[in-house]
């Protein structure tokens, strides 16, 4: 049986949330989807510099599901940068740590 789903904290949301290469009209791209709390797993780790473990505690979840989450999310970005596909960052499944939500959100 499959452990139960725990919720995953983020707090902030992307300005922007949508990134194309330059020069490629939109309707003839591919696009990536990074899911909001891999986008918070790279701003933890990448941008603020913390360890998995700490980060994962900022996200209320395992220091392996962290490290599974910026697996996908560093090959999203990769996928996007290396064949130049536009990358979206939209939906997932996450709590805003900040207010206070009873249930997690899934977009």
């Amino acid at each position: 049986m499959p452990r139960p789903f725990k919720c995953r904290f983020i707090t902030t949301t992307p300005e922007t949330d949508y990134f194309k290469p330059r020069g490629i009209p939109l309707n003839e791209l591919e696009e990536v989807v990074l899911t909001l709390d891999e986008f918070e797993a790279v701003r933890l780790a990448d941008l603020d510099g913390l360890y998995q473990e700490e980060a994962a505690q900022h996200m209320n979840i395992s220091r392996q599901t962290f490290g599974n989450i910026i697996e996908s999310a560093h090959k999203k970005i990769a996928q996007a940068l290396v064949n130049g596909l536009a990358l979206r960052i939209n939906g997932g499944n996450f709590e805003m740590k900040n207010k206070n939500t009873a249930l997690c959100q899934s977009y």
